[in-house]
């Protein structure tokens, strides 16, 4: 006699989704809140909430109670407020990712667009035809640059991502070929190089590589050993994928999250903060900062997105209904 499961018994059985769904939820607060407490303890000079322990104050306080409530709040969504399936809480997730991957993907295309225009008006002299020497002054700073022209396209960006779906990343890829090819031709036929149009590479090629490979990890495009692995089955299968989940993926990517934003002299505070440029100068592009803010921007969406492939690994290994199968035209999203 055949037993029937329905969607309500897989998510009332209890057989570790819940200690899954606090790991996943609270791994997610615990990021919003380091990066919350990383913009006190940069821009507002408090002292972290570690130092809590040494002498207590109101600014430390602050910062202990952003983690207490983070915590709060994602364990509400994980115990009290189990109504969806750990694939539809996995699906959430990465619609997250995807939102946070699309507003990254705009801002690189159009910073990098817009500052190498910059470069190249700033490089060639033009802007002494149509500007004031007040306002060449300013676009000679990497700090105006960065604060006055690339921040408002960053928040720009985010804005552009709530109202497209697609993540651009073959056309980014099309637009490094374009770039790497007029390079060529300007180099050979014209005799003609500037360091701004190999920032402007570097720059969207580093960008693709690292904000594509969490929705490559969604799309199973990352290198795996199949001899063994192909021939599993689902369960044996999500139980693995779950184990490499904790205890390759999740640990690799918070540890760079977390040494990343470790207070204001963390390879990634520095830099960005001063807006710091490359040995080029004025003659290149003022996005080096950036450069070491997509190390961070790596590991908070691949902590998030092996999240998500954490829930839809243990989905796998409870049997739960409604498995993503990966084909050709999926992976092509």
């Amino acid at each position: 006699m055949t037993k029937t499961v329905s969607v309500q018994d897989t998510i009332s059985s209890d057989d570790g989704s819940l200690l899954v769904r606090l790991i996943g939820w609270n791994v997610i607060a615990f990021i919003v809140a380091l990066l919350l407490n990383n913009i006190l303890s940069v821009g507002f000079d408090f002292p972290g909430f570690l130092s809590i322990f040494s002498s207590f104050s109101l600014e430390n306080f602050s910062q202990l109670a952003i983690y207490l409530i983070s915590f709060f709040v994602a364990s509400y969504f994980g115990v009290f407020r189990r109504i969806t399936t750990l694939r539809q809480d996995a699906d959430i997730i990465h619609s997250l990712n995807l939102f946070l991957i699309r507003g990254f993907f705009w801002s690189v295309l159009l910073i990098g667009i817009v500052d190498v225009a910059i470069a190249f008006l700033r490089v060639e002299k033009i802007l002494i035809m149509f500007a004031s020497e007040g306002v060449i002054s300013l676009l000679n700073k990497p700090m105006f640059v960065g604060a006055y022209i690339h921040v408002p396209i960053f928040v720009f960006s985010f804005i552009l991502a709530g109202f497209t779906r697609t993540l651009g990343f073959v056309w980014l890829a099309l637009l490094i070929v374009l770039a790497e090819l007029l390079i060529v031709i300007t180099r050979f036929v014209f005799s003609y190089e500037q360091p701004f149009m190999a920032d402007l590479v570097r720059y969207w090629y580093a960008a693709l590589f690292l904000f594509a490979s969490a929705f490559t990890l969604y799309d199973e495009g990352h290198v795996r050993v199949d001899i063994v692995y192909a021939g599993l089955v689902d369960r044996t299968k999500g139980i693995l994928n779950a184990i490499g989940c904790v205890f390759l993926g999740l640990s690799t990517s918070l540890t760079i999250v977390v040494i990343a934003f470790n207070g204001k002299y963390s390879i990634i505070n520095k830099p960005v903060m001063s807006f710091e440029v490359s040995q080029t100068g004025t003659v290149g592009m003022f996005i080096k900062y950036q450069l070491a803010l997509f190390l961070g921007i790596f590991g908070i969406t691949m902590a998030i997105q092996f999240v998500s492939y954490l829930l839809e690994s243990v989905a796998d290994y409870r049997g739960e209904p409604g498995k993503r199968r990966v084909t050709q035209e999926t992976a092509s999203h």
